[in-house]
């Protein structure tokens, strides 16, 4: 069984559990919004990349078992292994794992109704632990919205990272998520504000102090972000000098500790905090709408 990695490597299934030492450091991120279209994916698959660049062994799973997002990176063919057959009860997580490049695999979710159907999402405790024991860094891609298997995998990942766009409507659900997040026992590592203009008034820095949380980055918005989803390939990979790939890989080395890469060439500006007039009433709304 084959799958393809925007059209350039073609493997097969990676090898049984016993090939890897286990792994004892937090290394399993759940990256979650409670609003669809603001990112969750493709920061899954950059940050995943840009920590399989620098060495680290990356898996990515695709848990909204509903709506499947990593099908633009991973392309399977009618009769591949799914997490949805794990958790059917009818294929182990080696089954279902394949890799993408080197370092880096991905366990996609089917897109069939009738296999969502069937699925157990308790058995995803298991397929993550296995993980776990196998790679460095684990990256969840959790599903928008509030049910039993969105809020699952915030209490199974060591730390879950929170996605937002500036706009009030995006940060309201990030409060939600975060609510869930507690709800099930897990522990926030911090925000990423995606799909900001260099030239905003808005301060990303005040977002997370409003929403208590540490600002891991901020990306900005990119047009060959789109290019590298319908290309199938990671932006970090496609246009690795772009300002969003420098932003994924930057965020990437300080989860990992690791030392970040030159940005001399890049703009800088998505640091910075400016216009606290213009982010606070963009938040107040956001929190009269709670």
């Amino acid at each position: 069984m084959s799958v393809s990695f925007g059209g350039k490597i073609h493997v097969v299934a990676v090898p049984s559990s016993g090939q890897y030492p286990s792994m004892s450091h937090e290394t399993v991120y759940a990256i979650a919004s409670g609003k669809g279209g603001v990112g969750k994916t493709t920061t899954t698959v950059n940050l995943g990349t840009a920590l399989a660049q620098a060495g680290e062994r990356v898996a990515i799973v695709d848990t909204d078992l509903g709506m499947a997002n990593l099908a633009g990176f991973v392309s399977l063919t009618p009769d591949a292994t799914t997490l949805h057959d794990l958790l059917a009860g009818g294929a182990s997580i080696d089954e279902a794992t394949y890799r993408l490049a080197d370092n880096i695999v991905a366990v996609p979710s089917g897109t069939g109704l009738d296999e969502y159907a069937e699925t157990s999402p308790e058995g995803l405790r298991e397929a993550v632990d296995e993980l776990r024991s196998k790679y460095d860094y684990v990256f969840l891609d959790v599903g928008a919205g509030i049910s039993h298997e969105t809020v699952l995998p915030l209490g199974l990942a060591d730390a879950v990272i929170v996605i937002s766009t500036p706009e009030p409507a995006s940060m309201q659900d990030s409060r939600k998520t975060i609510e869930l997040t507690d709800h099930a026992g897990g522990t926030v590592a911090g925000l990423i504000v995606t799909r900001i203009h260099p030239d905003t008034d808005v301060s990303y820095d005040e977002i997370a102090d409003r929403l208590e949380l540490s600002l891991l980055g901020a990306i900005p918005e990119d047009g060959t972000a789109r290019e590298s989803v319908y290309a199938g390939t990671p932006l970090v990979v496609y246009e690795p000098e772009s300002p969003a790939s420098v932003a994924y890989r930057r965020i990437a080395a300080d989860l990992a500790g690791l030392e970040r890469p030159d940005t001399s060439n890049s703009d800088d500006s998505t640091d910075g905090k400016a216009g606290d007039d213009a982010v606070s009433s963009a938040i107040t709304e956001a929190e009269s709408e709670l």
